[in-house]
């Protein structure tokens, strides 16, 4: 027996995103195809509250916006992402939808996007001219892995375990893995 495959035409960007605009779920946009986001567990919902609280807190009174879960981000000219949390301090364009121009996103791993977070959106994320760092915070363990870019340009990487605190570009801050894992 012989299966019949329908094939499907790639999404534009701006097929994606009037699909977008009624959707009743979440949808990432890679390469022309959309992946739906499922939802999360309370534990990650509350790493990537207590984020941005204090992000959002700490740019309270600069030019900084601080955004959580969604808004998305134009990672490369084929690629949006919804974003955990993320700021961006640039002037802000029109666009009401995407953020172009964030220096900091964080990513709160869960078994099923872990793999992502650590290559594709590593590799995708660093493309992005005015991003300053990424962090991957893993919300079964006090781990977070960081990739920021040196006072060369270069993008560096390094982890934190247990305790201490990480630095963060914008808002110029230093966030603690006690402030990221209160409550847990």
């Amino acid at each position: 027996m012989v299966e019949r495959v329908t094939s499907h035409n790639m999404l534009t960007v701006e097929e994606y995103l009037k699909l977008e605009e009624s959707a009743t779920i979440r949808h990432e946009y890679v390469g022309g195809v959309i992946h739906a986001m499922v939802g999360t567990t309370k534990r990650h919902n509350r790493i990537a509250g207590n984020i941005y609280r204090r992000l959002a807190d700490k740019a309270a009174d600069g030019p900084c916006r601080v955004y959580m879960e969604s808004v998305k981000v134009q990672a490369d000219e084929d690629t949006i992402y919804y974003p955990d949390v993320m700021v961006a301090c640039d002037p802000e364009d029109d666009d009401p939808l995407i953020e172009h121009q964030p220096c900091l996103i964080v990513e709160v791993t869960s078994p099923s996007t872990e793999s992502i977070d650590r290559r594709e959106k590593a590799f995708t994320y660093r493309k992005i001219p005015s991003l300053k760092a990424y962090l991957i915070v893993d919300q079964s363990r006090r781990w977070v892995e960081r990739y920021w870019r040196d006072e060369n340009g270069e993008w560096r990487q390094g982890g934190l375990a247990d305790t201490g605190e990480l630095p963060i570009p914008c808002p110029d801050m230093k966030l603690s893995l006690a402030d990221i894992y209160e409550g847990l």
